[in-house]
C-alpha cells in the first residue's frame, strides 16, 4: 500500500425522505489497496458505494474520488472506475468475446487496442476456451470472471465491487481474490462490499457499517485485537440450555452456537468474563469447559453492530 488517497469522503450523508440511509460517514481510502465494507442488509453499503462513484447524489458531505469532486465531476470519475454488481449484468445471448467487444466500444477503446486487451483479458481471467461460448451457458465462476474482465478492460484506477462473490463456490471466490491482489500489485484501488468474513479478513482495511453509520474501521487484525467485548468459549454437552441461561445474564451481549461450542461476547467493562460465565452456568447446574479466547472477525462484527444498535435504540428512546 502507499499513502496516496484514492477516496476522501467527509460527512457523507444520504436521505430518502424521512429515511437516512447513510449518516455522516468519513472515509480515507489509500491507493493500491483493498478496502472492504462489511455490514448487514440495509446497512448502507450499496448506497455509499453508489455515491462514491457518482451514481447517487449525496444529501450532504464532501467527496473526492481520484482527485475529482463528486458529484460535480462525476463524469470524469466514471472514466477511471470499473464497477461490478452482485448480479451478472452482461448479455447472456452474446458470446464472451462479443460481450467484451461491446464493453470496449463503450469505453471508446481503439479497435487494435481493444483486440489486444481482449486477448490479454481472456488469458488473464482463464476464459480463452470460452471465447465463443454464450455467456448464458457459463458457470457462476466463469460469469464472475467475465464480469471482472469487462470491468477492468479499460484499466481503471479504481475498481468497485458490490457483493461480487455471493453466487459462486468457495474455490471460485478464492481464485477471484487472487486476481484482486494481482490488480492491487499493478496499482489499482479496490473497494469491495461483502457478507463473507473470510473475504473481509483479506482486505487491507475494513469498515463496518450499521444503520447507515460507520461503527468500526481499521485493519482486520487490529480490529480483532481491539474488540470492544470480552470473548469466552464454552464447550458443553448442553449447548441449548447453556445458551438460554447466558442470554439472560446481564453483561452478556451475544451468544452464538458452533456445534457443541458456544461463543459468548460480554461487556468490555467486565474484568473476568470467563468467571462471569462460569458462575452463571454453575448456578444453572450446567457443566462445561470455559475459557477466554481470541476474537475472530465475526465476533468483531457482532460486537460493533450490537453495540451500535443498542446506542441507536437508547438515543431514539431519549
Amino acid at each position: 500500500m502507499n499513502d496516496s488517497i484514492a477516496i476522501d469522503a467527509r460527512g457523507l450523508t444520504k436521505r430518502f425522505g424521512s429515511l437516512t440511509a447513510v449518516a455522516n460517514v468519513n472515509l480515507q481510502i489509500p491507493e493500491a489497496a483493498i478496502y472492504g465494507f462489511l455490514g448487514p442488509n440495509g446497512s448502507g453499503k450499496s448506497t455509499t458505494i453508489r455515491m462514491l462513484c457518482g451514481l447517487l447524489t449525496p444529501t450532504s458531505g464532501d467527496v473526492e474520488v481520484l482527485g475529482f469532486r463528486v458529484p460535480g465531476q462525476a463524469e470524469q470519475v466514471k472514466l477511471h472506475i470499473g464497477y461490478m454488481t452482485q448480479k451478472f449484468s452482461l448479455y447472456e445471448d452474446l458470446t464472451v468475446e462479443e460481450n467484451l467487444r461491446f464493453l470496449g466500444a463503450v469505453y471508446n477503446l481503439p479497435r487494435r487496442e481493444m483486440t489486444r486487451r481482449i486477448d490479454q483479458a481472456l488469458e488473464e481471467y482463464w476464459l480463452t476456451e470460452q471465447r465463443k461460448q454464450f455467456a448464458g451457458t457459463m458457470s457462476g465462476g466463469q460469469k464472475q470472471r467475465l464480469a471482472l474482465a469487462g470491468a477492468t478492460l479499460h484499466r481503471p484506477r479504481l475498481l468497485i465491487l458490490d457483493e461480487p462473490t455471493s453466487a459462486v463456490d468457495p474455490q471460485s471466490r478464492r481464485d477471484f481474490w487472487d486476481i484482486l491482489f494481482d490488480l492491487v500489485d499493478q496499482g489499482t484501488t479496490v473497494l469491495v462490499s461483502t457478507h463473507y468474513m473470510d473475504e473481509a479478513e483479506r482486505c487491507h482495511k475494513l469498515g463496518i457499517l450499521d444503520r447507515g453509520r460507520l461503527v468500526a474501521e481499521g485493519r482486520p487484525r487490529d480490529m480483532i485485537r481491539d474488540i470492544s467485548a470480552g470473548v469466552v468459549e464454552i464447550e458443553t454437552a448442553r449447548p441449548r440450555a447453556a445458551r438460554e441461561c447466558l442470554e439472560a445474564i446481564e453483561g452478556v451481549k451475544s451468544v452464538a452456537q458452533l456445534g457443541t461450542r458456544l461463543h459468548a461476547l460480554t461487556d468490555k467493562t467486565i474484568d473476568d468474563p470467563a468467571e462471569l460465565i462460569r458462575r452463571a452456568l454453575e448456578q444453572a447446574g450446567i457443566d462445561g469447559d470455559i475459557e477466554t479466547v481470541t476474537a475472530n472477525l465475526e465476533d468483531v462484527f457482532v460486537a460493533a453492530t450490537r453495540l451500535n444498535g443498542n446506542q441507536a435504540s437508547q438515543a431514539h428512546a431519549a
